[in-house]
């Protein structure tokens, strides 16, 4: 069973940037992409990006391309998400998980206008 611990959120002004952390833990990570999710209040959860251990393909939604990079640290067992030009409508709570994975307690990320 794998398990994902958030971390790096924060209050940041319109146009900044934030990096995310996400720790993995688990016997199976090798075979699953890993993606970022968020969820914003009164929202339902939605897809953000994710990236496949192996080989490293990345997908993103559009509302964050070309602003979100997903990249991965195989030996570090760690997944990152660096945002930049940040929007208000990119405050949500942002968690990792893989399809059908459990998901941890999330990061804020709150973006002022």
């Amino acid at each position: 069973q794998l398990q994902f611990v958030e971390s790096g959120g924060g209050l940041v002004q319109s146009g900044g940037s934030l990096r995310l952390s996400c720790a993995v833990s688990g016997t199976t990570k090798d075979l699953w992409p890993i993606g970022w999710f968020r969820q914003a209040p009164g929202k339902e959860r939605e897809f953000v990006a994710g990236i496949r251990w192996i080989g490293g393909s990345t997908y993103y939604a559009d509302s964050v391309k070309g602003r979100f990079t997903i990249s991965r640290d195989n030996a570090k067992n760690t997944v990152y998400l660096q945002m930049s030009s940040l929007k208000p409508e990119d405050t949500a709570i942002y968690y990792c998980s893989v399809a059908g994975g459990s998901w941890g307690q999330g990061t804020q990320v709150t973006v002022s206008s």
